[in-house]
């Protein structure tokens, strides 16, 4: 009986075993499969080109021009604004000139 028992274990064992090899070599086939994925990918994007690179810089361009003009605007204001006040400073000197004058 004790011979039976021993035999049983055993055979429970192996089955065990073979269990656990093979779940062991189902994970590593689905991991051999991944890094094969990983590297295929990273290889496509290595070798693939950019686009977005070539529209973020005719962006970008696009994008500064837009600011370049609402600078050159602002300019123009204030060389105009600064001319009014040279013009109205002038008028008021001359202004003040011939009150003196008539003085």
């Amino acid at each position: 009986m004790m011979r039976k028992d021993e035999l049983i274990e055993a055979l429970r064992d192996r089955d065990n075993a073979r269990h656990k090899n093979a779940v062991l070599w189902c994970l590593a086939i689905i991991g051999a499969i991944a890094a094969i994925a990983a590297i295929a990918y990273a290889v496509y994007r290595y070798l693939t080109p950019d686009y977005l690179e070539d529209f973020d810089d005719d962006f970008d361009d696009d994008f500064d021009d837009f600011f370049e003009d609402d600078e050159d605007e602002e300019e123009a204001d204030e060389e105009e604004t600064a001319e009014e006040e040279a013009a109205d400073e002038s008028e008021a000197a001359q202004e003040a000139s011939e009150e003196t004058a008539e003085a």
